[in-house]
């Protein structure tokens, strides 16, 4: 024989371990895991889902199909946004599935007040300050 029989018999008097201790390994994995895959992941979901429910007309959009856009109208109670993807051309777009905005809007107030500044700056030559109003976004300028 290759082992002794003094030396087979030791092998059986160790200690196992604890339930407990042997638990530890497991439990440091999924706190790794948490903090480095789950939260942030929870993070990213919960910001998607601030940016589709802030939507509103006149926001430029990319569908999660590539599709690039601009919302004409807004369904809040069916969760539907009308979509003019070019001039004339509209679709209906389910809320869920816009992957992001690309230009955000300024609220109506807001807007309002630029439009007016904007014109006096129009007649000026200078439209700096008129850079972010409803009107040049939707025209297209810059």
């Amino acid at each position: 024989m290759f082992v002794s029989p003094a030396f087979a018999q030791a092998a059986g008097v160790a200690a196992a371990p604890s339930l407990f201790e042997s638990l530890i390994p497991f439990m440091l994995i999924f706190v790794v895991f948490y903090f480095l895959l789950i939260r942030p992941q929870q993070k990213k979901a919960k910001d998607h889902k601030s940016m589709q429910s802030s939507i509103r007309r006149g926001d430029k959009i990319i569908t999660s199909g590539g599709i690039f856009g601009s919302v004409v109208r807004v369904k809040e109670d069916e969760g539907i946004l009308e979509v003019e993807i070019a001039e004339g051309v509209k679709v209906k777009v389910d809320r869920n599935m816009v992957s992001g905005i690309v230009a955000k809007t300024e609220p109506a107030d807001k807007a309002s007040k630029n439009d007016t500044k904007g014109d006096n700056d129009d007649a000026k030559g200078d439209d700096s300050k008129s850079k972010g109003s409803l009107k040049n976004l939707l025209s297209g300028k810059k």
